[in-house]
């Protein structure tokens, strides 16, 4: 039997003992190294793994745990788009500042590749994972993915900047609801009655969020809710594009669009532009995202900012501090603001 528990032994790793006990692999270390820093509970639990399979680490593979990877793992939803490359790059400095590096997975939008990405990235055992977009952005969470994120996190803390039902993972994500408050306060303020929105999908939580935020406004200032001012459909000047040229179609065509990004109301600009209307003497045009698009659009775009600096910082805190298992909140919101430019002004008379 004796024997049996030392053969055991030699075929178990610090991360068995992690999964097993539904902690970190950092936090095995903590205990093997006798560090205070781990909660009496957590500790005992883990010790009697270690005892039930008489694990002892060789010199290199404990100096290793001590250390851990120094790697935090990025899942980008499609980096081509300004809003995600813009975070990853802020994720990337807040990271190389704190000590670690990065490892960049994109998805593209494939629903399938963010398994497989997940997979890989725990294949390189990063220390934890940051998801931006995709499916931490849906409305209802799908159960097979909850379920792989669940399993995760009893080994790797997961930052996501959406919503994972039914999985412990930790959120640091923007207040939609009240950046379009911002831009609806702004555009009433203006004048503008007639205010269309165009782009996104409603499945998508963020959009579904921003719309509700874009009907509560109207209703609070007494404007009637037209449902034909309200085009869906994705996050690219395309949808942007079509949207428009579907809105100035109507027989009352609006005053103000809001645009569900900085892709899609670059579209809506366009689609203006070809219909001989100006912005924003004929028409505004406000988004979300602040981009780099914003400032290099004709006119300039008014939009709503996150400070992405602050945005990519918190994630990797977030995640530096879970797997350090330090405290720290579940949800965490980023503040938005509105950067006036020159798209928007008085609604015409």
């Amino acid at each position: 039997m004796e024997k049996e528990k030392l053969n055991t032994a030699k075929t178990i790793t610090i991360y068995d003992i992690a999964k097993e006990a539904g902690v970190s692999a950092s936090t095995v270390s903590r205990v093997l190294t006798g560090s205070a820093s781990v909660r009496k509970e957590k500790k005992e639990r883990i010790q009697k793994i270690i005892e039930k399979y008489n694990f002892k680490p060789n010199a290199l593979a404990k100096g290793l745990s001590d250390t851990s990877t120094k790697t935090i793992g990025v899942i980008a939803a499609d980096i081509r788009n300004p809003f995600y490359a813009s975070l990853f790059v802020s994720c990337e400095l807040a990271a190389e500042a704190a000590g670690y590096s990065v490892v960049l997975a994109n998805s593209l939008g494939v629903k399938e590749r963010e398994v497989n990405q997940l997979d890989y990235l725990m294949q390189q055992r990063v220390d934890a994972i940051i998801q931006i977009g995709g499916r931490v952005d849906d409305l209802v969470t799908d159960d097979s993915y909850a379920e792989k994120l669940r399993d995760i996190c009893k080994t790797t803390p997961v930052v996501v900047t959406g919503k994972i039902d039914k999985a412990p993972v930790y959120s640091v994500s923007i207040n939609q609801t009240k950046a379009m408050d911002i831009i609806m306060e702004h555009l009433i303020g203006l004048g503008h009655e007639k205010i269309a929105m165009v782009g996104g999908l409603m499945r998508v939580v963020s959009t579904y969020n921003k719309y509700n935020s874009y009907v509560e406004n109207l209703k609070k200032h007494g404007i009637a809710v037209k449902g034909e001012y309200v085009i869906n459909g994705n996050y690219d000047p395309v949808s942007g594009y079509e949207g428009t040229n579907k809105l100035l179609e109507l027989s009352e065509q609006p005053t103000a669009i809001v645009a569900i990004n900085d892709f899609a109301a670059s579209g809506a600009l366009r689609s203006i532009r070809e219909h001989g209307l100006r912005v924003p003497e004929d028409i505004s045009v406000v988004s979300f995202d602040n981009t780099y698009t914003a400032d290099i659009l004709s006119p300039k775009l008014t939009s709503i900012d996150y400070d992405y600096d602050h945005f990519g910082k918190m994630l990797v805190d977030t995640a530096i501090a879970v797997i350090k298992g330090q405290k720290t909140d579940d949800n965490q919101m980023v503040e938005p603001r509105l950067v006036f430019r020159e798209s928007t002004g008085k609604a015409p008379d």
